[in-house]
């Protein structure tokens, strides 16, 4: 999943993320404050709890009312609100925990670890012995907005909708339905193949409440992908046809959607259609919820710092790296760290710069402690330097460094990287692209200039309005031919390697920026899916250790926390451990 945050695709740092991003919390849940050890996150994966119904369980101490006003700083927000098309740690964060509800979600026990449980529904999902066929029965007091019940038909559709690569080119379907669901490969979705009502597709089918979906392929983490807004209802025909439905959704959790201005702000309200008796994990406190996109950081920091009263029941979703000592040792339990399994990467262009020695000079030119700084990160406690694709706490990953030890910032070794490559008489030329939006992105492409400069690199540095994911999603994009550089932020989907190998390296991934093409890495992802389930996180740490040492083709810069900064107004100040972000579900205003 990737991270929405611009200016991580130029710093490397903070991370553009996808959707049910992995992460955990620390042994005192996830929160921070003086005194607190800061700990780069063992992810233990979290438990899982099939029998978990509705309502949640009552937060101590909450009261209702009153509405929470979140900033994120230089996140421009989702491209849109289709749940289909959700696959970002912002626009799911948001969606996932207050309007739109899947098979399954996410709880956060006592020790702030991610519980998975039934969401639509009433429990995990029954496989076959092999895991060919899972059945899932929908509950029958769901809801949409406008009282309608959410029906299994609906369900079924809305994971139909998930297999139409073309309406949702950059949504999670076209990662895990279409490689996992049988039939899936061949058939072009709703929209494109022309088959308004999913006729022509099998791979699903509804008998009452009961909702079976055949597997071309053994997929034992069903229940797990069960968690992403894809695998949720939408009304069928054309209610819900896109691009249309991703301006306004309709709801079926909490919140509804008052209003939605793209890249500036969305307004949720309460749902009176909603039931709490329906819903196992999610809560109805707040009034309502105001998301303000790409905000200063410099001045969203002067806010929450300040108790004012814009800033009481005011939530920041990060935090300068200049004002870390003074929050750390001002807001106590309001400021939280939270652990996410998430990497930032480089990617350099698999075809324009094909020696690995140029792309390990790359990794010894990016001037990682000053980019972070410049994005606003605090060395040491949101970024660590990263040495794998799979991140700290995930099972099966190894400990090992490409070159012996860990790359850092190097830049004579970059010239002589480059010399061995026959690259020494001249500058060697990289082209990028950074998000001009963001003050903060702008700094960081600054320090990434001068540190590629200095190692014996050229660099163009182009300057977007947009999402850079736009530019690299964009084939036909005159900005995107010209680019032998680009950068993915990732979070796993689950915890396991499943979820950021083969989304980052296969090849045609999505979010392969780097156009990394290998058959026999690409058979090798295939048959770690058909091994016994205990041998497959051992699998993984392998083959993530072999293409990093033996291709390097992607440049890991950083392992990542995130801050978050909660108002002296805001009850429960936590983070949601299953996704990286504030833990919306369970926030409440004092009263």
């Amino acid at each position: 999943m990737k991270r929405n945050k611009p200016l991580a695709l130029v710093a490397g740092a903070a991370l553009l993320t996808l959707a049910a991003c992995g992460g955990g919390s620390s042994d005192d849940g996830g929160n921070g404050g003086e005194g607190t050890e800061r700990e780069f996150g063992e992810q233990g994966g979290g438990t899982k709890d099939a029998e978990r119904q509705g309502p949640a369980p009552e937060i101590e101490g909450a009261s209702t009312g009153g509405t929470i006003t979140v900033y994120l700083p230089g996140d421009p927000g989702p491209d849109t609100l289709d749940p289909t098309g959700g696959w970002s740690v912002t626009g799911n964060s948001i969606q996932q925990a207050l309007t739109s509800r899947s098979l399954t979600q996410y709880a956060r026990d006592e020790n702030g670890q991610p519980v998975l449980v039934p969401d639509l529904a009433t429990d995990l999902g029954t496989p076959n012995e092999d895991y060919t066929e899972w059945t899932f029965t929908i509950r029958d007091d769901a809801t949409w907005e406008d009282g309608k019940p959410v029906t299994a038909e609906e369900v079924a559709f809305g994971i139909c909708r998930s297999l139409d690569s073309e309406a949702f080119p950059s949504g999670p379907g076209t990662e895990y339905s279409k490689h996992y669901f049988a039939g899936a490969e061949e058939y072009e979705g709703p929209y494109t193949g022309k088959d308004p009502n999913c006729e022509k597709w099998d791979g699903v089918t509804v008998d009452g409440q009961d909702i079976t979906i055949k597997m071309s392929t053994p997929f034992p983490d069903m229940d797990y992908w069960g968690a992403f807004m894809a695998m949720g209802p939408a009304p069928l025909g054309n209610a819900s046809k896109p691009p249309n439905y991703g301006q306004k959704p309709l709801a079926n959790g909490p919140y509804k959607i008052e209003s939605y201005k793209p890249n500036e702000e969305l307004v949720l309200v309460k749902n009176d259609q909603w039931s709490a008796d329906s819903d196992p994990a999610r809560h109805q406190y707040a009034d309502g919820f105001v998301f303000k996109f790409n905000q200063d950081q410099a001045k969203v920091d002067e806010i929450m710092l300040s108790d004012n009263s814009d800033s009481q029941t005011a939530v920041a979703t990060s935090l300068g790296s200049g004002n870390y000592n003074d929050a750390n040792s001002q807001l106590g339990e309001r400021l939280v760290q939270q652990t996410s399994q998430c990497v930032s990467t480089l990617t350099p262009d698999y075809e324009k710069i094909d020696d690995i020695n140029v792309r390990k000079a790359l990794a010894y030119a990016y001037p990682y402690e000053d980019a972070w700084i410049a994005g606003g990160e605090v060395p040491g406690v949101t970024r660590i330097p990263a040495n794998s694709v799979m991140p700290p706490g995930m099972a099966g990953k190894r400990d090992f460094q490409v070159d012996g030890e860990q790359i850092t910032y190097d830049p004579e070794k970059a010239k002589e990287l480059l010399t061995e490559a026959g690259y020494g008489d001249k500058p060697y030329p990289i082209t990028m692209v950074y998000y001009e939006v963001d003050p903060l992105a702008v700094d960081v492409q600054d320090q990434v200039t001068k540190g590629f400069e200095a190692a014996g690199f050229s660099v163009k540095a182009i300057p977007v309005q947009e999402s850079p994911y736009n530019v690299f999603f964009d084939p036909d994009s005159k900005v995107n031919k010209q680019l032998n550089l680009r950068l993915v932020n990732w979070c796993s989907d689950w915890p396991s390697g499943s979820t950021m190998i083969p989304a980052l390296l296969k090849t045609g991934a999505v979010y392969n920026t780097a156009g990394f093409s290998e058959p026999e890495i690409d058979e090798e992802m295939d048959a770690i899916s058909t091994l016994p389930l205990e041998e497959q996180p051992d699998a993984w740490g392998a083959l993530d250790e072999k293409i990093m040492t033996e291709y390097f083709p992607i440049i890991p810069t950083a392992f990542r926390n995130d801050l978050f900064v909660f108002g002296s107004k805001i009850g429960n100040p936590t983070g949601d451990g299953s996704i990286g972000a504030p833990n919306y579900k369970d926030l409440y205003v004092m009263q």
